[in-house]
C-alpha cells in the first residue's frame, strides 16, 4: 500500500513547486527568480534560496529568504529553530522577510507561523504573504489534514476513540498528571499514549516539565481534535420525528428508569445542551447519543416516541463512537448531557450553526474554568 503513494519530494522539488505556485497566485506579470548570492542584497544566512518578487510595472522589487521544509514542520520546530534565527537577522536588518515553504503545514505550525510574521506557502494551498513595497498580500486555505503521504507510519493522529478519550481527559482535568495516570484513566495502552503526548507536545499543545504534564492549551486541543472528527457521519445516526415536539422528548427523558440508576446510557449533545451554556443558542435538531449497541436505537425510538423518517427530522439519534462520550457527564434540569469538552467537540463539528455555538461554548468555557477538575488520585 505504502508502495502505491507518491514519493516524498525533495527540498529542491519542494522550492521548485512552491515559488511556482507564488508566481501563480501573484497574477499576471510577476516574477519570481531565485537568486544567487551575488545577485542578493540580503545577508548570506543559513536558509535554503533567496528569491525576488519583481511586479509587472516599474515598482521596486523585494526579497525574501526562503526556508524549505520537504517533511512537516512542527510549531516546536519553529519556535525553537525557526524563530530565533529571523530574531536575529531582523535585529540586523529590520525589513528582512522570510517565507516557509513545505509540502504542507499544518493548522497549528501556520497558526505559530502567523504570529511570528513569518510567511509561509504549502504546496495544497495554505498561503500567507503579507509585503509592503511592492503590495502584496496573499492569504488563501488548502489543506487542513495532512495528505496521507505526509503521515508517517509512525505517527498518531487525533482521529478515532483512543485520542478522543485523551483529549477529553487533557482537557477534563487540571494538570499536573502524568502519561501513567492518562493510561489508567483512559484504559489506552501506555506506547500509543507516549506517542500521541509527544506528538501534542510539538503541536505546543502541552508542556512537559520532567515527566509531569503542567500545563495544556485545551481550547486549541479541542479544535485540533474536532479537525480529526466528524458528529454526523452516514450510518452513524438515524432520523426521527417527535409528534409531540422536542420538549416532549426531554420530558421523558427526565422519568426513564435507566437515568435514575447513575449509569447513563442515553445524553443530549448538540444545541439543546449548548443552550444551557450559552442561552443565545436557538434552534437545532435534538440530538442524543445512545449506546452503540444492537436494537437500542428501537428500544429508545419506541420508549420516546418518535417516528423514523428520510427528510426533515428533529430528532436525531446517535450511536455513541466509544463510551467516552458518556464520561464526566453533566444532569441539567433533571436531564443528563454529555461533559463540557465533548459538548465543544460535537458542536464544533456540527452542522449549520453548530461550529459558532461551539466557538461560544469555548469563549465561555475559556473565561471561567472552575468546570475543570483535579484529578482524584
Amino acid at each position: 500500500m505504502v508502495d502505491d503513494e507518491p514519493a516524498a519530494q525533495s527540498t529542491k522539488e519542494v522550492l521548485a513547486a512552491g515559488l511556482a505556485a507564488l508566481e501563480q497566485l501573484l497574477g499576471h506579470g510577476w516574477k519570481v527568480a531565485q537568486l544567487t548570492d551575488e545577485r542578493s542584497a540580503l545577508p548570506s544566512a543559513i536558509f535554503d534560496a533567496r528569491v525576488q518578487v519583481t511586479p509587472p510595472d516599474s515598482s521596486p522589487y523585494t526579497e525574501l529568504l526562503v526556508e524549505v521544509r520537504s517533511k512537516p514542520l512542527s510549531p516546536r520546530e519553529v519556535l525553537n529553530r525557526t524563530v530565533p534565527m529571523i530574531t536575529v537577522l531582523r535585529q540586523a536588518q529590520s525589513r528582512v522577510a522570510l517565507l516557509v515553504i513545505s509540502p504542507w503545514l499544518s493548522p497549528r505550525t501556520q497558526e505559530v507561523l502567523r504570529k511570528h510574521d513569518i510567511a509561509y506557502l504549502d504546496l495544497t494551498g495554505n498561503v500567507s504573504l503579507a509585503v509592503t513595497y511592492p503590495a502584496i498580500r496573499i492569504h488563501t486555505q488548502g489543506a487542513s489534514r495532512a495528505p496521507s503521504r505526509e503521515t508517517s507510519t509512525r505517527s498518531v493522529t487525533l482521529a478515532g476513540p483512543r485520542a478522543g478519550r485523551i483529549v477529553r481527559f487533557l482537557a477534563d482535568y487540571l494538570p499536573p498528571y502524568r502519561a501513567s495516570e492518562i493510561v489508567t484513566q483512559a484504559n489506552v495502552s501506555a506506547p500509543w499514549v507516549s506517542r500521541l503526548l509527544g506528538q501534542l507536545e510539538d503541536q505546543l499543545l502541552i508542556q512537559r516539565e520532567g515527566r509531569d504534564i503542567v500545563e495544556v492549551r485545551w481550547p486549541e486541543l479541542l479544535r485540533a481534535r474536532a479537525d480529526a472528527y466528524t458528529l454526523l457521519r452516514p450510518g452513524n445516526h438515524e432520523q426521527m420525528v417527535a409528534p409531540s415536539g422536542a420538549k416532549a422528548v426531554l420530558d421523558r427523558l427526565r422519568n426513564v428508569p435507566s437515568l435514575l440508576s447513575g449509569s447513563p446510557n442515553i445524553a443530549v449533545t448538540g444545541s439543546y445542551a449548548a443552550r444551557t451554556i450559552a442561552p443565545h443558542t436557538v434552534g437545532g435538531q435534538l440530538m442524543l447519543y445512545v449506546d452503540h449497541l444492537p436494537h437500542v436505537i428501537d428500544e429508545w425510538q419506541e420508549q420516546l416516541g418518535l417516528i423514523r423518517v428520510d427528510e426533515h427530522p428533529d430528532v436525531l439519534l446517535l450511536r455513541a463512537p466509544d463510551t467516552a462520550v458518556f464520561d464526566r457527564y453533566r444532569v441539567v434540569d433533571g436531564v443528563t448531557q454529555v461533559g463540557y469538552s465533548q459538548l465543544v467537540l460535537d458542536s464544533l463539528t456540527g452542522t449549520g450553526r453548530m461550529p459558532a455555538e461551539g466557538e461560544t461554548i469555548l469563549k465561555v468555557l475559556s473565561e471561567d474554568e472552575s468546570w475543570r477538575v483535579r484529578l482524584n488520585r
